[in-house]
């Protein structure tokens, strides 16, 4: 059961997509930024996920990173354990002619974890961004959501009962504590804030603009930003919206600004690329987050690297953490209040500066060589191992 000592350790994440997948967000960003910072401290990384059209089966990235795609949506959970499994008898992309199994596996859990303890010899962390209670009955139904629910409430603490945990954000330790899980097995390691910095200066847009970044799904309530758009039109005649990502809620959204008859003010930009992101975020006046819940808030911070401010929601998680209410954007209570905080932004020059200002300054404390340090030191402390055997369960990593 326990890791070989070594100067180093091949660490396996186990995700249910990667930065590849068009349906790809701030989760897989994550796993992949710190897996790079793994590897530039001497580790090996692997990233377990489900296949898809815009990456081969097995593929070794730049940075180092071996990425396995097997299964789809709902099977990459038994595809795990099976790879896994036929690794120790010496078959397959993990077996030791392949580079062996890994030492230590990091179960990210987006509401369905992959119960890695349940079939896994190593020891085990529990990664969990935040916890999907109001999310579950958005995207599935009734019956579904409560089975959800019921594995993430219920079963998963109690099969995690003897791992360290990670998560991002204070919000999520105190969701994992409502569910059981002890704060002192929990180590809170946020996300960096990537180099945001467009190649060359780029000007604000001549008319007040908004611009909401993010998966196209349900939770992410995207209509709560085409509300305020048509809501505030007649305020700010040259008003206009960039919806960046993609999502298999964006008929619906397309939809819905047709109905509210602002179709001609809002612009879909798909999918875009990193630099295409940092061009759209140094341009819009204000950029709006409404999702519902969000274990950090990564466009937060990145919007904020390049001096917009942001409107997200209160009590939406990690969005409190990520954004400084009244310094580097605005928290709202419900659709009027966001509206009319984005009205604020939008008339208010000295205050979008000064709230833009703030947010760069709090955007450069978050950087992913510190959470990579942190996220090695957890890897490679005794206390993981003891974790996964037979230590007692309640341990303390500092945060």
């Amino acid at each position: 059961m326990d890791i070989p000592a070594a100067a180093s350790r091949h660490v396996m994440f186990l995700n249910w997509r990667d930065t590849r997948n068009p349906h790809g967000g701030g989760s897989e960003v994550y796993v992949e930024k710190i897996a790079g910072e793994l590897i530039r401290r001497g580790h090996r990384a692997t990233l377990f996920c489900a296949a898809h059209d815009e990456g081969p089966a097995d593929e070794t990235t730049v940075a180092g990173l071996r990425v396995l795609r097997r299964g789809g949506r709902h099977t990459v959970y038994l595809r795990a354990a099976l790879t896994y499994l036929l690794g120790m008898i010496g078959i397959g992309p993990l077996s030791r002619r392949r580079g062996g199994r890994p030492d230590v596996l990091v179960d990210v859990g987006n509401g369905l974890p992959f119960l890695a303890p349940l079939w896994c010899r190593r020891p085990v962390i529990a990664l969990v961004h935040h916890v999907h209670r109001e999310q579950w009955p958005v995207v599935l139904t009734p019956r579904l959501a409560r089975i959800g629910w019921w594995i993430e409430s219920w079963l998963a603490p109690r099969v995690y009962r003897k791992c360290r945990y990670v998560t991002v954000s204070a919000a999520t330790r105190d969701e994992l504590a409502v569910l059981g899980v002890d704060p002192e097995r929990v180590t809170i390691i946020h996300n960096g804030t990537p180099e945001m910095a467009p190649p060359a200066p780029v000007a604000r847009t001549p008319e007040p603009s908004l611009v909401v970044l993010g998966r196209l799904v349900p939770h992410k309530r995207v209509e709560m930003a085409l509300d305020a758009v048509a809501e505030l039109s007649g305020r700010f005649p040259g008003l206009s919206l960039v919806i960046a990502g993609q999502g298999w809620w964006e008929d619906e959204l397309r939809e819905y600004a047709r109905r509210l008859g602002i179709a001609d003010r809002v612009r879909f930009a798909g999918f875009v690329s990193d630099e295409e992101k940092r061009v759209l975020m140094s341009r819009a006046w204000v950029a709006l987050t409404p999702s519902l819940k969000e274990g950090w808030g990564l466009t937060i911070v990145e919007a904020g690297a390049v001096g917009t401010p942001n409107i997200a929601m209160r009590g939406a998680g990690g969005v409190e953490e990520s954004l400084v209410d009244g310094r580097t954007g605005m928290l709202a209570e419900d659709q009027a209040d966001f509206t009319a905080k984005t009205r604020l932004l939008l008339a208010d020059d000295a205050l979008r500066a000064e709230m833009g200002s703030a947010a760069r300054a709090h955007a450069d404390r978050f950087t992913w060589p510190s959470a990579g340090e942190k996220f090695a030191a957890l890897v490679m402390s005794p206390r993981v191992t003891r974790s996964a055997g037979h230590a007692r369960q309640r341990t303390t990593v500092p945060h």
